[in-house]
C-alpha cells in the first residue's frame, strides 16, 4: 500500500466503509472477504462496525462483547477481535427494547425511541442522545487506522434510511466525520438492484453522495455480459462504476446478524451434509426459541459427516431427533413459556424420561433448571423451571462475560460466556463444564465449546449411544479448518470477481474527487 497511508510511526492507515442497499445485502461477507484479500496480500487490516444490532455475539480475550459478525471478520483478517472492532452493541431484548452494550460492557436497557431520540424516559446518559456515541465511535476508528494499514467499515442496514440520518453513526454519519468512501453492495437475487443503487444515491444529501465511490453487485446467477448494458446505464445515471459483480455461491455466509433465515443459510449448515463415517447419521433438532442467541452454536455439529441440524417449532418435529437442543436466548422466561405453549416442553420432559439426550446451553441450560429468580431481564421474579436438572437460577445485574477454558469427557475444551444468570448447581451425575449432566440431559452456560473438536467427537460418541444410533463422529474433521477454508472462499470471491486495483485505490487514496451529484438529494 501507499507508504504515506500505512499506520506505522502514528500516520492514518487507509479505510473504506462497506454500505448496502438493504439488510441482509451481503455487507458482512464482502467485509470479510476483501479482509482476506488484503492480508492475502499483506497488508494490516482490521474489521469495524460502529454500531450492530444482533443476538449473535463474542467475547474478546479482554473480556468485552462484540457481535459474532465482527469477530469473523477479525478472523478474515488474521488479527484478535477486540471491541474497538464493533464500539456499539444493541441487543434486542423485545420489538421495542433493547439492550445497549458499549465498548465490550452493558450499559442499560432503551427503548428505540430513547436510543435514536425523541424521548426522555431512558436509563442512561446516552438516552435520546445517540449522536454523543460519533465520538466513541470515531475515536475508535482512529485508533485501528493509527495501528493498521487499512480498516475495512462495515454499514447497518441502507444509508438512506433518511429518517434515522440526523444521529447515524454507521453509515454516513462514520463515512463523513472519518472522510472514508463508501462502496455500495446490493443484492441482485432479491430483484431490482438497479432501482435500489440509483434510490439509495439519489436519496442521499450533496456532501454525503460525494462519499459514494461505487457499487457491488452481489449473488448473481448467470451470464455477466447480460448485466453489462445495467452497469453501463447505471454509471451513465450516476457518474458512479460498479466495481463487482459477486456470484450467488452457496454456503459463503459468515456468522452474520440476526434471524433464522440467515442462519439457515450460513455456511455449515447449508451445505449439503456429507455421507456418515460410521452406518448411520445423527439427527438434531434446535429449539428456535423467541430471541434465539448464539444460534451459531450449532455449526460446528453440521460440519460433522452425517449431521443433520434443522431448525423445529413444534413438538412433532423432535419425534425423530437422536439430540434436541435448547440454545441461548436473550429471554430465558419468555422462551419458557413459548415452549409450553407449543407443546414442546412436554415433548422434552418425554425425552428425558425415555434417556433420549437433550443439550442446553445458556438459556437453555437455565430452562433446564428447577428454578429461576429473574427480576433482571423479564422481571417476572421466581419462576419454575423444566425441572430436568438440578440447578438453581438467580439473574443477576452485572452480565457475565469470561472466555473459560478446562476439560470435559476427556478432551480439552474451551468456550466463551455470555449471561445474566447465575446457576447454582445441586446435583447431577456428572459434572459438565460450568453445568451437569442428568442421565441424557446435558447443560452448559459456554457457548462455542463444540468447537473444540475432540470434545465434540466425544459428546456425539455419548448422544449416539444414547439415542442407539451407529454413528460414529468423522475422526478428521476440524472446525477451524473448516472456518479458514470459508474465508479464503470469500476472499477468492473478491479477488476473482472485484475490480480489487479500483478498491485499492480508494483504501489508499480515499474519496475520488468530482463524484456527480444525483438529484433530489435527501429531502
Amino acid at each position: 500500500m501507499n507508504g504515506r497511508l500505512k499506520a506505522s510511526g502514528g500516520a492514518v492507515g487507509g479505510g473504506l466503509l462497506v454500505a448496502g442497499t438493504t439488510s441482509d445485502a451481503g455487507k458482512s461477507v464482502v467485509t470479510a472477504g476483501i479482509c482476506r484479500w488484503l492480508v492475502r496480500q499483506g497488508v494490516r487490516v482490521a474489521p469495524f462496525k460502529a454500531q450492530n444490532m444482533s443476538l449473535n455475539s463474542f467475547v474478546t480475550r479482554e473480556g468485552a462483547e462484540i457481535g459474532r459478525a465482527q469477530a469473523m471478520q477479525a478472523a478474515a483478517a488474521r488479527v484478535e477481535p477486540t471491541a474497538l472492532m464493533n464500539p456499539v452493541l444493541l441487543k434486542p431484548g423485545s420489538d421495542r427494547s433493547s439492550q445497549v452494550v458499549l465498548l465490550g460492557k452493558p450499559v442499560g436497557e432503551l427503548s428505540a425511541r430513547g436510543y435514536f431520540g425523541g424521548s426522555s424516559a431512558g436509563k442512561t446518559q446516552y438516552a435520546g442522545h445517540r449522536e454523543q456515541l460519533l465520538g466513541t465511535v470515531t475515536d475508535c476508528l482512529q485508533e485501528l487506522r493509527r495501528t493498521h494499514d487499512a480498516v475495512i467499515c462495515e454499514g447497518a442496514g441502507s444509508p438512506a434510511e433518511i429518517n434515522l440520518r440526523r444521529t447515524d453513526i454507521v453509515n454516513m454519519g462514520i463515512a463523513r466525520a472519518a472522510r472514508i468512501p463508501v462502496v455500495v453492495v446490493g443484492d441482485i437475487d432479491r430483484g431490482g438492484v438497479f432501482a435500489s443503487f440509483f434510490g439509495t444515491t439519489a436519496l442521499l444529501s450533496k456532501e454525503d453522495q460525494a462519499l459514494v465511490a461505487g457499487y457491488l453487485v452481489n449473488k448473481f446467477r448467470g451470464d455477466v455480459t447480460l448485466l453489462e448494458p445495467g452497469l453501463e446505464m447505471l454509471r451513465g445515471l450516476t457518474g458512479r462504476r460498479t466495481l463487482g459483480v459477486l456470484p450467488f455461491a452457496h454456503g459463503l455466509g459468515i456468522d452474520e446478524e440476526d434471524g433464522l433465515r440467515v442462519s439457515l443459510r450460513g455456511a455449515v449448515r447449508e451445505s449439503v451434509v456429507a455421507p456418515p463415517h460410521g452406518a448411520d447419521v445423527l439427527r438434531v433438532a434446535v429449539c428456535a426459541v423467541p430471541l434465539m442467541s448464539n444460534f451459531t452454536d450449532v455449526d460446528a455439529l453440521a460440519a460433522e459427516p452425517g449431521v443433520v441440524v434443522r431448525f423445529v417449532d413444534r413438538a412433532e418435529e423432535l419425534a425423530d431427533a437422536d439430540l434436541v437442543v435448547l440454545p441461548g436466548t436473550r429471554g430465558t422466561v419468555r422462551a419458557l413459556e413459548w415452549l409450553r405453549e407449543r407443546g414442546l416442553a412436554d415433548a422434552i420432559a418425554r425425552r428425558a424420561a425415555e434417556g433420549r439426550p437433550v443439550l442446553g446451553i445458556c438459556g437453555g441450560f437455565q430452562m433446564l433448571g428447577e428454578h429461576i429468580e429473574d427480576e433482571v431481564e423479564s422481571k417476572a421474579g421466581a419462576v419454575d423451571g423444566l425441572g430436568l436438572l438440578p440447578v438453581r437460577v438467580r439473574f443477576a445485574a452485572e452480565k457475565t462475560l469470561a472466555r473459560p477454558a478446562g476439560e470435559a469427557l476427556g478432551e480439552p475444551v474451551e468456550g466463551y460466556e455470555i449471561h445474566h444468570g447465575v446457576a447454582e448447581v445441586t446435583g447431577g451425575e456428572e459434572e459438565f463444564l460450568d453445568g451437569c449432566r442428568v442421565g441424557s440431559v446435558w447443560g452448559t452456560h459456554w457457548h462455542g465449546s463444540l468447537e473444540s473438536d475432540g470434545f465434540r467427537r466425544a459428546f456425539l460418541r455419548r448422544v449416539a449411544a444414547d439415542a442407539g444410533r451407529a454413528f460414529v463422529p468423522a475422526p478428521g474433521t476440524s472446525f477451524a479448518a473448516l472456518r479458514e477454508e470459508q474465508l479464503d472462499r470469500l476472499g477468492d470471491l473478491i479477488e476473482e470477481h472485484a475490480d480489487t486495483g479500483a478498491l485499492l485505490r480508494l483504501i489508499e487514496e480515499g474519496v475520488p474527487e468530482g463524484l456527480p451529484f444525483v438529484p433530489p438529494g435527501a429531502p
